[in-house]
């Protein structure tokens, strides 16, 4: 007789965990609801979601790995064997430990995504293995802000939209209707039907700009520009809160001379905007009693100006007195359970270790040098950053030392919830990279690209199968998630279970001491008096933060201030100055005042779409596409936009949403494409010096004479491996983009998906 329960689980296709009540027979999910007793609460986000039935279906989905496989043949031969997961484990273990003695143990790196994954257990084995070398793409998500608020406020804001408070709302850089299916969206919908002005900032008219009050399409990579820009206006405007800004402000004198010449007429003509919609968009925000403010991607992916602007976005928030202030932004609290920071066991590592971390002589905040010295000032009021996060080893520098062994060799490689031959910038040279190493080890649910070049593939348990807890970095108080409904089907195994399995036959036995995730969350929580089953009654660990922290006494009966070097807000940022940066942020060549160009499309010679002769002469090339003429229209190329229901490179498998969306975009205003000669379903290349990728055309509300181009694009419906590897060399745009450090932002080394030249040209009729 089968036995049929309700059990509480969430989901796991993006990082809002939404409840589910699944339907659970003789250990098998046979149905889905969505549970609105626990976190978020509320049922029309989860219906609205089209991802959300995707965790039922994928459970028995042919295509799963399910099984540990180790390679055979060739790299991408598509030869496999099934294997055991104790040999597979002896085995990996064994050739990590001889390559650490030949090598040291910084010849292990690792790459990690999500948001299908716990990233601390593999950051604990990383450190417990001695190796500095975590690759991740933080530099380009996350990181920059998270860095630039804790050397201006001592710590992370975040905004905090309160509708009987807040009197403005700015959103720079991204689209919470695409991005994310939440309440916050939601609270835009709402926002946007009553007097509060909405401005958007974005090069895109997106479904939040349609719905602004001001929407300002920015030229992209001139951000800081126009953030400095406003700020001139709020100055000139007496718009400040004199107050708050004598009081705990440091370096007000020198900013307001330092955009003296930012003018509106000048920022506009940077920008590409109305000088008048500048001061407009300055006075909504600088008028507001509380203006709230959301930055995304689109921030943080702009190359050498992304420090900068956050920076001039936190002066924008400071001078007008909107921290940590009720309606305006929070400065948020650490957790109250045990942090990232203690979880991922850092401080295990020596000294010698830290010591080899790729990043110190080229980014002087994005290593352990930089890290350690702004944990001493955060640590004043009992806060710390994680690190491994901001420690992430630059992407271009693993590539240098897999492929140059400069500084030294690495070697192996372990990948986890992400694909970077689709999704890291240069796909060629990680395709070298990668297929160089000695060791590759991939744990995911199906042969992506970056699998099928893998020596062992290791079966992920997904959602449904494992516990989860979003805790945001410890970077705030709260957390989110709960439990499995089922055991792992078939041989799936949890991350954890795997990274503890490796760290026991390493000699790491005694620094895993539960058995189980849930046991190792059940801890975590212990710190904040919940137990475990609290925690998934609710779905949730929260704890209103208070507001004006920096008021409260300290132990001498003084206020505590900021955690800076200063005690107050650095506009003038002194940990900078000490590292060769710029005290106060300072837009890029590219989008100096004075230097500005019109922007205007021109046609340039170019190889016509060519593709590079070592992709040519791989087999490697675009699929029957051929290229009218030899020379293309030059056009600023962005990419990374999140579009529903795919995410990145994930869910391009599944068949429903592959049927209304079943192309890759390369997006342009109608106005550009009649200029242009194009028409909506035109098949397209975009080309540059790196590479060239092919799209479908498509017309769209947004700024003219830029590109915005679908961002990690294969094809999974095709044989994995050799030749094609899933047809990521064909419409994949980072076949066109680079990670140089060199040419990054110079204090965490980020790279630019926005702001890139490309030509577009429309293919011949094959490629239809």
């Amino acid at each position: 007789m089968s036995v049929r329960e309700l059990k509480p689980t969430n989901c796991h296709f993006c990082g809002y965990l939404c409840a589910f009540t699944a339907t659970v027979e003789d250990g098998r999910v046979v149905d889905l609801e969505p549970d609105t007793s626990r976190y978020p609460y509320d049922e029309k986000i989860v219906r609205g979601c089209r991802r959300w039935r995707m965790n039922l279906e994928v459970l028995d989905d042919p295509d799963r790995i399910n099984y540990p496989l180790r390679r055979i043949g060739e790299r991408g031969s598509n030869q496999w064997e099934r294997i055991s997961w104790d040999e597979a484990l002896d085995d990996i273990a064994a050739r990590l430990r001889a390559l650490a003695e030949k090598h040291g143990p910084a010849t292990l790196a690792s790459a990690i995504g999500g948001p299908h994954a716990s990233f601390w257990p593999l950051h604990r084995f990383m450190s417990l293995f001695g190796s500095p070398n975590n690759m991740g793409i933080g530099q380009i998500c996350w990181n920059p802000r998270i860095w630039m608020d804790a050397l201006t406020f001592g710590w992370t804001v975040e905004a905090d939209i309160d509708p009987t408070r807040t009197e403005a709302v700015f959103i720079w850089g991204t689209n919470p209707a695409q991005s994310d299916n939440s309440a916050f969206w939601r609270s835009l919908i709402a926002l946007s039907k009553s007097e509060v002005p909405l401005v958007v900032i974005d090069p895109r008219r997106t479904q939040v700009a349609a719905r602004a009050d001001l929407w300002l399409p920015v030229k992209p990579g001139t951000d800081c520009t126009l953030a400095l820009g406003l700020i001139h206006v709020i100055v000139e405007e007496n718009l400040i809160d004199r107050t708050f800004v004598e009081r705990w402000c440091h370096g007000f004198d020198e900013l307001v001379e330092h955009v003296r010449a930012y003018t509106p007429e000048a920022v506009a003509a940077v920008c590409g905007l109305e000088a008048a919609d500048i001061v407009r968009a300055a006075r909504i925000f600088g008028r507001a009693r509380a203006a709230a403010l959301v930055s995304g991607r689109g921030v943080d992916q702009i190359g050498p100006d992304v420090a900068p602007t956050h920076r001039a976005i936190c002066c924008l928030r400071a001078i007008t007195g909107n921290v940590d202030k009720p309606g305006a932004c929070v400065l948020a609290e650490m957790s109250d359970f045990t942090p990232e920071v203690d979880l991922e066991l850092s401080a295990r590592m020596t000294d010698a270790q830290k010591a080899s971390c790729l990043n110190t002589p080229y980014t002087p905040l994005q290593c352990y040098e930089g890290y350690e010295k702004v944990r001493a000032l955060t640590e004043r009021l009992g806060r710390r950053l994680p690190v491994r996060y901001l420690t992430s080893a630059h992407p271009d520098l693993v590539l240098k030392a897999m492929l140059e062994s400069d500084p030294y060799p690495v070697r192996a490689l372990i990948v986890e919830a992400t694909n970077p031959l689709v999704t890291y910038a240069d796909t060629n040279r990680v395709f070298e990279a990668l297929t160089s190493l000695d060791l590759l080890v991939v744990l995911e649910y199906y042969l992506t690209p970056t699998a099928s070049i893998a020596d062992y593939v290791l079966p992920a348990a997904g959602a449904i199968e494992r516990p989860t807890f979003q805790a945001h970095g410890g970077v705030a108080n709260i957390a989110y998630g709960g439990p499995a409904a089922v055991a792992p089907y078939y041989e799936r195994k949890v991350d954890y279970d795997v990274f503890r399995e490796l760290g026991l036959r390493l000699g790491q036995g005694e620094d895993w001491p539960d058995e189980t995730l849930e046991g190792a969350y059940a801890r975590t929580l212990a710190d904040a008096a919940m137990s475990w089953d609290e925690y998934c009654q609710t779905g949730l660990y929260w704890r209103p933060p208070a507001f004006e922290k920096h008021e409260a006494a300290g132990a001498d009966g003084e206020p505590v201030g900021f955690a800076t070097t200063t005690g107050k807000i650095e506009l003038a940022c002194e940990i900078l100055g000490e590292h060769g940066g710029d005290r106060l942020p300072t837009p890029s060549s590219r989008a100096a005042i004075g230097d500005a160009a019109s922007g205007a499309a021109q046609t340039v010679a170019v190889p016509g779409g060519a593709i590079p002769d070592e992709v040519a002469a791989s087999g490697k090339a675009l699929s029957d596409v051929g290229v009218r003429g030899q020379a293309g229209e030059c056009l600023m190329l962005i990419t990374g936009a999140r579009k529903q229901p795919y995410n990145a490179s994930m869910f391009l498998s599944n068949p429903d949403f592959r049927a209304s969306y079943p192309h890759p975009l390369a997006e342009v205003s109608p106005q550009t494409a009649e200029r242009l000669g194009l028409s909506d379903g035109d098949p397209v290349v975009l080309s540059n010096g790196k590479g060239a990728a092919s799209f479908i055309l498509k017309t769209a509300p947004m700024r003219d004479d830029i590109v915005s181009a679908d961002y990690g694009w294969w094809f999974p419906e095709r044989v994995p491996g050799a030749p094609g590897f899933g047809g990521m060399f064909e419409s994949n745009i980072n076949l066109l983009t680079d990670c140089s450090v060199a040419d990054g932002e110079a204090m965490i080394g980020t790279w630019a998906y926005n702001a890139i030249q490309c030509t577009i040209q429309k293919a011949d009729d094959r490629a239809t």
